[in-house]
């Protein structure tokens, strides 16, 4: 699956990329990149495997998206994992 990831983000504009990027791990991501998704994975609504809503929706109605977890990772690096000790792991 990440060589299924790294080959749609490839497919991404530069633009699309860092805007992916700016949004952070958890950000609610704008149509303009849902849709940048869907076109990288292969047409509308291709890329809803990339994205999943939130549950939360948008004033208008619509639901919020944001990055499927592995993809997240992916694009950002694992979580950082901290001690509850704070010791090194």
């Amino acid at each position: 699956m990440m060589a299924d990831i790294a080959a749609v983000l490839g497919r991404l504009t530069p633009e699309e990329f860092d805007g992916l990027r700016a949004l952070g791990p958890s950000g609610h991501l704008p149509r303009h990149l849902t849709e940048a998704l869907d076109r990288a994975a292969g047409g509308p609504g291709a890329g809803r495997g990339y994205y999943v809503p939130t549950g939360s929706v948008s004033a208008t109605g619509g639901p919020h998206f944001v990055l499927r977890s592995d993809v997240s990772g992916w694009l950002f690096g694992p979580p950082s994992q901290v001690s509850r000790t704070g010791g090194d792991i």
